[in-house]
């Protein structure tokens, strides 16, 4: 079976270099590295009392784990803006917490070598649980600086609606 139903030709799968991620209907800015989607069933074992020695295994509840966005510090405000509606020091008793939207959905494109969306996954009701606002600073270091936020969630999905793109050819001039 071919790996690539509409480029019969392409045989190397995507790389992890392109991508983007979306929120509130927007691109983030910056966004240099995605952790993995990864997601794991509990195993439940058990068996009747006249079965033989061994056990019966059965999936038990799915965790999904934390996701972690990866970016260079620039001026713009989403990851900051966004962690601070789970937690937003000296707000005032009672408003530390933006109960109503401190969760969203994003998606994550990951695109093929010409830069169109080959596949994308929706992650469900995420919120920020660890934010880096600044990493460790070195004067003796020569590195961009880098935030990160780290997003809990409840699940994810892959859209199915975003099929495999007719890549392009190209043809020398003549």
């Amino acid at each position: 079976m071919a790996q690539f139903s509409v480029n019969a030709q392409r045989f190397d799968p995507y790389k992890t270099f392109k991508f983007r991620v979306k929120w509130d209907g927007r691109y983030v800015a910056g966004v240099s590295r995605v952790g993995a989607l990864r997601r794991s069933t509990e195993v439940i074992q058990h068996r009747e009392g006249g079965d033989p020695s061994s056990q019966r295994m059965s999936p038990g509840q799915t965790n999904y784990e934390a996701i972690t966005l990866e970016r260079g510090v620039t001026h713009d405000p989403e990851f900051e803006k966004w962690a601070n509606k789970v937690w937003n020091y000296g707000s005032g008793l009672g408003a530390e917490v933006s109960l109503k939207d401190f969760r969203k959905d994003i998606i994550i494109e990951l695109m093929n070598e010409a830069g169109q969306v080959a596949i994308a996954y929706k992650v469900y009701r995420c919120w920020v649980s660890e934010y880096e606002a600044l990493p460790d600073l070195d004067a003796n270091d020569n590195a961009v600086a880098i935030q990160n936020i780290t997003l809990q969630n409840e699940g994810w999905e892959r859209d199915y609606e975003v099929t495999e793109p007719e890549e392009p050819t190209f043809t020398e001039p003549s």
